[in-house]
C-alpha cells in the first residue's frame, strides 16, 4: 500500500543524462516524440468458466466467500483499478483514480462480458477510461482488442485464425465505439501466418516478449539499402523503441507449421536483402511491434517493486537509456490480475505513480498507439518462427510434453494426444458445418464469423435480422433452430481451443475439464443436426491422454466422470424447475382437494426464465396434504440461444425435509394431461407417500429427480431454506442457553480465565442471531423510508456485549447488509431533499460508529466512492457559499466533517472554510 507520506518530494534515480527532461504541451501539429514516456500493459483475462448448457458461472466452492472466481477477482482487482485510492498519512483518502484511464489494457471479451452483466458501473468506468485516454492522447485509446476467447494462434488453422481476430474486433468496436489499432494475442503466441491474417484485417500493432524476437536493423534507406542485421535471439532487442515487420514471402513460408519448408540463415539473408534491393520495402504488407521490457515485467509479477510507487518509479527509470536519443518508450506488460489480485493492495501504487511519480520525472504516461503515431519506427525486426512468452519451446506448452508449468514429478504427456483429439473432432464439425450450413447459408464461413453480433445480443429481434441477412432462403421454425445449432457447434469448436486447458499440469484440472465441456457441447449439437455420432471416436482418442490422477487414469475417464455427467437435457431444466416451484410462493394451489378460484386460468402462460431457458407455464396446480406437497405442471421450455423447444409434464412430490421426487416425461396432449392430472391428485388423497410414488413411477415410469439435480445455485439456496427452521430453534436454544448462562460467564471474563467452549460458542451464535434479527429490522424500516434509532441503540449494545464477553461476530452476511443500509443512507443525505439532515446525519455517523463497534470486517469502500464523487461535483459548490449564508456554511462543514469518518481527506477545503 502506497501512502503520499511515504514518498519524499523528490527522488533520485540513475537517470543520468534524461534527469533534466521536463514534460512539455504537446503541439497537434508535431510528428516526432520527445523526452520519456512510460506505458504500463495489463492484460485482463478470466478464462470462460460458464456452464455450456446454462450460458452462467456455477457456484465454485474455492472461491468462497464469493459466488466464483471470476466475483472474487473482481472484488480484488478489476473494481479496486476502476476506484483506486491514493492515500495519506493517516490512511485517509486523498483522491480516487480510475487506472483504466492511465493503464494500456486489453480485457478478454468473454470478461468483459462479464463484467457488463454482473457490475455495469466498473463496466462503464473501463469504457468511460478509454474515452478520456482519447481525449487526452490525440484519439489514441489505452483499451486495445484480444482474440476472442484465448487460442494459441500458430496452432489454430487459417479460418480460425480470422474468426478469432473478427470475433475480437467486433466486440471491441460494440463496446469502446472504435475500431481497434493493437490486439493482444493469447500469451503472445504468434507466427507469420498470425501476423499475416492481423494485418489484413487492418492491426496496426501487437506488443511482444523480448525473447519473441531474432533479429533487427535500421530500415533500409536510399542512402543505407543494407543495414547490418543484430541478431537478438537472447532478449537482447532494444524494447525503447517500435519495430516494423515486414511479411516477406519467404518468411510467411517459411514459419508457417503447414509448410514444411525453411531456408538456411545463410539462404534467408540472402532473399530477404536481395528482396528488399529490388523492391520498395515500404511496398511490403507489415505490421508494427513493441517489445516489452522483460526485466522489469517479470519483477512486477515476481518482485516488491510494486508494493511501493517509489520502488517502481526507480526501477522504470533504471531502464531508461542515457544515449542521448530524442524519445523512448519504457514499457512493461504483465498480466493485469498482477495489481490487486496476485499482489493485494498494488493498484493503489500504480495509482500514485500515474498521477505523481512518473509526472515528477517529466515521463509522460501514454499507450502504444499514442506512441506510434509520434515515433513511427525507424527499425525492423525479423521474429523467431513459432514463440509464446511462457513457453521455452514455442509453443509446445499447448501440444506436447515440454515441462513449462510442470507439477513437479507430474508430466504432460497427455497434451499431445488431447491436442490431436480436438483437431481430429474440429476437423469433423467443420464437414458437418460445410455440408448442413450450405443449406440455409449464403455462405456459411461468413455467416461464422458475424455470428458475434448474435453473442453479444441474443434478443428474438437481433437474431431474426441476422438470420434473414445471411439465409439462402426463408427458413422455417424448424431450418432456424438447426441454423443457429451449427453456428453454436462452431463457437463451442473455438472455445475448446481456449488456451488455459493445456496451461498448467493436469487434464482433469479446472481448465481441462472445462474445455472437455464445450466439446461435448459441440458433439452433441452435431448429432442433434447431423444424427452423426462423434462421442465414441472422440472418447476413443481421448484414452490416449494419460492422467497424473490414479481416479481418472486417462482423458476418457475424465470426460466420463466431470463432462458427462454435468450434462444439462430439457428434462433436467423443467425438474429443476418444478422443484423450486414448492418454494416459489405459486398461487395456483389446491388445498386440502379444494382448487383455489381460477387458480388454472390466472397462471395460463406465466413466463419465466431460468438461466438461458424461458419457461413458459401452460398450467400448474399444487395441493398440500399434511407433510405431502404436490404440484403438477405443463411446461414448454425454449432455449435462448438455439430456439429449441419442448413441451414437457412434471409431477413433483415433496416428502418433507430433504426428501423429493421428481418425475417428468413429453407432454402428449391435453387429454392425455388432464387424465394424468386427475389420478395424481386422487392418489394424494390417500395421504400416503408410498401410494402416490407408486401412482407416479405407474404414469411416468422409473426416472426420478431429486434435490441433487438441481443447478448448483438453485439447490444451494434450497438447502438454506430447508436448513432454515432448523437453525432457528438453533438459535433459539443458543439464544436461552446465553441468557441462563450470562452471569457465569462474565464472571469468567472478569476474573481473566478462559470461559469454557460451550458457553463462550453459545454466546458468540446468541450475539450474532440477534445482530441479524436487528439489522433486517432496519434493513425493512429502510425500505419504508423511515429509520428509528432504537435500533441503532440495540446494535450498540450488541457491540458492548460483545466486546465484553470477547465474541467474534463472524458474519459474512450481516456486514454486507450493514455495508449497504449505510450506502443508502448516505445516499438519501446526499441527494433527497426531502430528508431531515441534522438527524439523518447524526444517525448516520452513530451507524457507522456501531459497524466499527461490531468488528466484523466492515468496508466503507462503496460510500467512500458515492462521497468522493459529490465532493469532486457538489461539496461544497452546492452550498451557497458565495453569499455567505451561515447555515450553507455549517452544513457544509458537517458535512466535509463526515468525510473524515469516511476516511476521506478534507483538510483543504475545511481550510478554504477557515
Amino acid at each position: 500500500m502506497t501512502s503520499a507520506a511515504e514518498l519524499p518530494a523528490s527522488a533520485g534515480t540513475n537517470l543520468t543524462s534524461q534527469e533534466n527532461i521536463k514534460p512539455t504541451k504537446m503541439p497537434e501539429n508535431r510528428k516526432l516524440a520527445t523526452g520519456v514516456y512510460v506505458t504500463v500493459h495489463g492484460h485482463f483475462y478470466q478464462p470462460p468458466r460458464e456452464n455450456p448448457y446454462l450460458d452462467a458461472i456455477e457456484r465454485q466452492g474455492g472461491a468462497a466467500p464469493f459466488h466464483d472466481w471470476n466475483e472474487r477477482i473482481h472484488y480484488e482487482c478489476y473494481r479496486p483499478n476502476a476506484f483506486a485510492r491514493v492515500l495519506n498519512d493517516r490512511g485517509e483518502v486523498l483522491g480516487i483514480v480510475n487506472n483504466y484511464e492511465y493503464l494500456s489494457f486489453n480485457i478478454g471479451p468473454t470478461l468483459m462480458s462479464w463484467l457488463e452483466r454482473h457490475d455495469v458501473e466498473v463496466y462503464q468506468r473501463i469504457l468511460e477510461a478509454d474515452r478520456k485516454s482519447c481525449d487526452r492522447l490525440n484519439g489514441h485509446g489505452n483499451a486495445i482488442a484480444q482474440v476472442y476467447n484465448h487460442i494459441i494462434m500458430p496452432l489454430a488453422n487459417e479460418r480460425d485464425k480470422y474468426t478469432q481476430i473478427r470475433w475480437g474486433k467486433a466486440d471491441f468496436r460494440t463496446r469502446f465505439g472504435r475500431d481497434p489499432e493493437g490486439m493482444w494475442l493469447a500469451e503472445t503466441a504468434v507466427d507469420y501466418p498470425t501476423l499475416e491474417a492481423l494485418v489484413k484485417e487492418g492491426i496496426r500493432f501487437i506488443v511482444l516478449a523480448p525473447s519473441q524476437a531474432q533479429r533487427c536493423r535500421l530500415l533500409p534507406t536510399h542512402e543505407n539499402p543494407h543495414p547490418e542485421w543484430h541478431e537478438v535471439g537472447g532478449s537482447q532487442i532494444d524494447p525503447t523503441r517500435p519495430y516494423r515487420c515486414y511479411l516477406k514471402p519467404t518468411l510467411s513460408t517459411a514459419s508457417s507449421p503447414l509448410s514444411g519448408v525453411s531456408l538456411s540463415p545463410r539462404e534467408e539473408d540472402a532473399e530477404n536483402d536481395g528482396m528488399c534491393a529490388s523492391s520498395d520495402p515500404e511496398s511490403l504488407p507489415y505490421i508494427d511491434i513493441f517489445f516489452y521490457d522483460g526485466p522489469i515485467s517479470r519483477d512486477m509479477g515476481f518482485s516488491d517493486v510494486l508494493f511501493n510507487s517509489h520502488h517502481l518509479m526507480g526501477r522504470v527509470g533504471a531502464a531508461v537509456r542515457g544515449d542521448h536519443r530524442p524519445a523512448q518508450l519504457i514499457s512493461v506488460a504483465t498480466d493485469g490480475e498482477t495489481f490487486g489480485h496476485h499482489k493485494g493492495g498494488t493498484e493503489k501504487t500504480l495509482a500514485y505513480a500515474f498521477i505523481e511519480e512518473f509526472p515528477r520525472q517529466g515521463w509522460e504516461v501514454t499507450n502504444f498507439a499514442h506512441y506510434l503515431s509520434l515515433n513511427p519506427p525507424t527499425w525492423e525486426v525479423e521474429l523467431k518462427p513459432v514463440t509464446a512468452w511462457s513457453c521455452a519451446h514455442g509453443v509446445d506448452r499447448w501440444q506436447d510434453n515440454c515441462g513449462c508449468g510442470g507439477g513437479g514429478e507430474w508430466h504432460q504427456l497427455w497434451r499431445r494426444p488431447l491436442r490431436n483429439t480436438l483437431n481430429w473432432l474440429r476437423d469433423q464439425l467443420i464437414e458437418v458445418y460445410e455440408e448442413h450450413g450450405k443449406l440455409f447459408f449464403n455462405d456459411p464461413w461468413q455467416a461464422r464469423d458475424e455470428y458475434i453480433e448474435v453473442i453479444r445480443d441474443r434478443s428474438p429481434a437481433n437474431v431474426h435480422r441476422f438470420l434473414c441477412r445471411h439465409q439462402n432462403h426463408k427458413l422455417s421454425d424448424a431450418e432456424r433452430v438447426d441454423a443457429l445449432r451449427l453456428l453454436e457447434m462452431q463457437r463451442h469448436a473455438l472455445l475448446m481451443f481456449t488456451s488455459c486447458g493445456w496451461f498448467f499440469e493436469e487434464i482433469s484440472r479446472p481448465e481441462g475439464t472445462q474445455i472437455l465441456r464445450y466439446a461435448a457441447r459441440a458433439l452433441e449439437l452435431a448429432g442433434d443436426v447431423a444424427g452423426v455420432q462423434l462421442e465414441k471416436g472422440f472418447l476413443k482418442r481421448l484414452t490416449l491422454a494419460p492422467s497424473n490422477v490414479d481416479l481418472f487414469k486417462h482423458g476418457g475417464e475424465v470426460y466420463r466422470q466431470l463432462v458427462m455427467t454435468s450434462q444439462i437435457t430439457f428434462k433436467q431444466v423443467a425438474a429443476h424447475y418444478a422443484i423450486a416451484s414448492l418454494f416459489n410462493n405459486h398461487k395456483a394451489e389446491i388445498r386440502n382437494g379444494a382448487s383455489t378460484k381460477n387458480s388454472a386460468a390466472k397462471h395460463h402462460l406465466y413466463q419465466k426464465r431460468v438461466y438461458c431457458y424461458n419457461l413458459h407455464e401452460q398450467d400448474y396446480q399444487l395441493q398440500r396434504l399434511g407433510s405431502l406437497t404436490m404440484a403438477i405442471g405443463h411446461l414448454k421450455l425454449v432455449s435462448e440461444i438455439t430456439w429449441e423447444s419442448e413441451h414437457l409434464v412434471f409431477a413433483v412430490l415433496h416428502l418433507g425435509g430433504w426428501d423429493f421426487h421428481c418425475c417428468i416425461q413429453p407432454f402428449q396432449g391435453r387429454r392425455a394431461y388432464s387424465q394424468l392430472k386427475e389420478k395424481l391428485l386422487a392418489s394424494m388423497q390417500q395421504a400416503s407417500a408410498a401410494r402416490t410414488i407408486a401412482v407416479m413411477m405407474q404414469l411416468f415410469g422409473d426416472q426420478a429427480f431429486g434435490l441433487e439435480n438441481l443447478f448448483a445455485e438453485e439447490r444451494y439456496r434450497l438447502m438454506q431454506l430447508l436448513s432454515q427452521e432448523t437453525l432457528s430453534r438453533l438459535d433459539q436454544l443458543y439464544t436461552q442457553t446465553y441468557r441462563d448462562n450470562y452471569g457465569v460467564l462474565m464472571a469468567f471474563h472478569r476474573d481473566g480465565l478462559e470461559a469454557p467452549q460451550e458457553l463462550q460458542v453459545a454466546a458468540e451464535i446468541a450475539l450474532g442471531y440477534r445482530c441479524m434479527t436487528t439489522l433486517r429490522s432496519l434493513e425493512q424500516e429502510l425500505t419504508e423510508l423511515q429509520l428509528s434509532m432504537n435500533y441503532i441503540v440495540e446494535l450498540e449494545a450488541i457491540a458492548n456485549e460483545a466486546k465484553h464477553l470477547r465474541c467474534r461476530l463472524n458474519n459474512l452476511q450481516g456486514k454486507q447488509m450493514l455495508e449497504q443500509i449505510i450506502l443508502r443512507l448516505l445516499w438519501q443525505l446526499l441527494y433527497d431533499a426531502n430528508g431531515t439532515f441534522d438527524a439523518d446525519l447524526l444517525r448516520l455517523e452513530r451507524l457507522i460508529d456501531v459497524a466499527y463497534q461490531l468488528n466484523i470486517g466492515i468496508s466503507l469502500a462503496r460510500s467512500q466512492e458515492l462521497y468522493w464523487n459529490c465532493l469532486q461535483n457538489q461539496i461544497p459548490s452546492q452550498y451557497n457559499l458565495e453569499i455567505g449564508k451561515n447555515e450553507d456554511l455549517t452544513r457544509c462543514r458537517q458535512m466535509l466533517k463526515f468525510g473524515q469518518k469516511l476516511g476521506v481527506d478534507v483538510d483543504c477545503y475545511l481550510n478554504q472554510l477557515g
